[in-house]
């Protein structure tokens, strides 16, 4: 047996071993490491992996801990635990409750608005779902609301923060695209890559957040019109609706202005995601104080579980370093780049393929354990290919977002039904969330027919298209690094292959045009 095919079965065992590790309900960062490490042990007996390579984990840890975008992650974090402190979502769903209660299916409406406004300003998942589920939930059941329909629609609307930006998700996603498309040029021969930046995949991924918000409120009007009964309207009296206008405005106008200036300053290019999340750092402590509900007690609690989620965050993406560092190692990346490239129907089938794993994939893991494991290993394979990176990151972002919703490990469901016990049964959220699935689906088939919906609107505010052209197989150079910074960032181990009969040294494949004629 050849050493390549060892390595190659060494790589998907791997694999395999930390979805089961995960799934058995080990600790996500120590797995990713220790399975890591275990199979770089066992490749090294094998002797088809390099345990020099391993030395390349200081370059990625010291990357990691001076890359600026990923500053942005506490920062955002703190702002939407501010934010959830200051008492804005309540302030939101009350309002908007009043505004549209007295429509048939009303309060869906303001659910899914409210989401969507708590989302730009927010983007925590656990914290606005929780909220809506204390305040909403009560308001719809006593209103005669489908527990089903009640549930679905406070899940399926808390979850929009993981596409809307800004996202902590899609910061991630952006940066692990970054180095997976630098990679994947350097390798194509590119020298001069276009660089892909979080800002871009927020503009990105803004239209397709708007389409999934649309998709909900045109479910919700399906109910209204052909199962009334199922979203009665509120009967408000005259006291209620005295002063309705003054009070909406007071709710809308302050996360307005705040998603204003962090969108804004982003997609307008005058700050960086970092920058801004300053801003919106800033800006929601000004907001709390406002509210007269900022002290120093209340500090100290935003900021204790800022280094909670943030922390619990990157020790992931520590160990995640480890496992895509021995899986690139033992050969792992080949191996899904030539099973992408030769699936039939070319690089549609291919994205399809690691669409499903990531959906599948999505009903037993969470949304960064699937971020940090599946997205390095097959992004740059399908970069290669010709798909474009900003394309990729959106249709990432909507599908991940399945994954908060997908039984029976959807983290939504496990917060409205912590925050929900005794107003709904677990059977009713789990049937609740089925058709906003689906309509998940449906939005991610509209992006991958209409990519315009994801790339347009980033090539009017960056001047310049991001995508690549599909190349064949052998157009595809030897591997080639990208930034360290990265965690998808190459290890340089072909500098640590011998040369062998019938192959060039390292990188020489690439520029043989170039050397002198003997």
């Amino acid at each position: 047996m050849s050493t390549v095919l060892i390595g190659e079965i060494l790589s998907v065992a791997m694999f395999v071993a930390t979805i089961g590790a995960v799934l058995a309900g080990y600790p996500v960062a120590f797995t990713l490491a220790g399975v890591g490490l275990i199979f770089a042990g066992l490749g090294m007996a094998f002797g088809v992996f390099d345990a020099a390579i391993l030395s390349a984990l200081v370059g990625r840890y010291f990357g990691t801990m001076t890359n600026e975008t990923l500053v942005a992650v506490p920062l955002f974090v703190f702002m939407g635990v501010m934010l959830e402190r200051s008492k804005i979502a309540e302030a939101l769903l009350t309002t908007m409750g009043e505004l549209f209660g007295s429509l048939r299916g009303g309060l869906g409406y303001s659910v899914v608005i409210v989401g969507a406004l708590l989302a730009a300003s927010t983007g925590i998942v656990g914290a606005t779902v929780v909220t809506m589920g204390l305040l909403s939930l009560p308001a719809m059941m006593r209103a005669g609301y489908d527990p089903k329909l009640a549930s679905g629609t406070i899940c399926a609307a808390g979850t929009l923060g993981q596409i809307i930006p800004p996202s902590t998700v899609l910061i991630f996603v952006g940066d692990i695209l970054q180095g997976a498309n630098q990679q994947a040029q350097l390798e194509l021969g590119n020298l001069a890559p276009q660089p892909i930046s979080v800002g871009q995949l927020f503009a990105g991924a803004l239209l397709p957040g708007l389409l999934l918000v649309g998709l909900y409120l045109g479910w919700i009007l399906f109910k209204s019109i052909f199962d009334p009964r199922s979203c009665p309207p509120l009967e408000m009296s005259d006291v209620q609706r005295a002063g309705l206008a003054g009070r909406v405005l007071g709710a809308l106008v302050p996360p307005l202005l705040l998603m204003l200036a962090v969108l804004g300053s982003i997609l307008g290019g005058i700050a960086t995601a970092t920058e801004s999340a300053s801003v919106g750092a800033v800006g929601a402590m000004l907001l709390t104080a406002g509210k007269g509900r900022f002290n120093l007690q209340l500090l100290r609690e935003v900021m204790r579980t800022t280094l909670g989620i943030t922390s619990m965050i990157f020790v992931i993406l520590l160990g995640a370093s480890v496992f895509s560092l021995v899986f690139r190692g033992l050969g792992g990346e080949n191996l899904v780049h030539d099973a992408l490239g030769s699936l039939p129907g070319g690089i549609f089938m291919a994205v399809l393929a690691v669409m499903i794993v990531i959906f599948v994939l999505g009903f037993f893991l969470d949304t960064f354990e699937i971020i940090f494991i599946v997205v390095p290993i097959t992004a740059p394979a399908l970069i290669k290919l010709g798909v474009d990176p900003i394309w990729l990151g959106v249709m990432i972002g909507v599908n991940l977002q399945a994954s908060f919703l997908t039984p029976p490990f959807g983290f939504a469901l496990f917060y409205l039904r912590g925050a929900a016990s005794a107003l709904v049964r677990t059977v009713d959220i789990y049937k609740g969330v089925v058709p906003f699935v689906g309509l998940q689906l449906v939005g991610i088939t509209l992006v991958a027919l209409f990519p315009n919906l994801a790339t347009s609107l980033p090539a009017k505010l960056y001047g310049a298209e991001t995508g690549t052209q599909p190349v064949s197989a052998a157009e595809q150079g030897s591997a080639a690094p990208s930034p360290s910074g990265s965690p998808v960032a190459d290890d340089f181990s072909d500098l640590l292959e011998e040369p062998t009969p019938g192959r060039n040294p390292p990188y020489r494949d690439e520029f043989e045009e170039l050397l002198p004629e003997k």
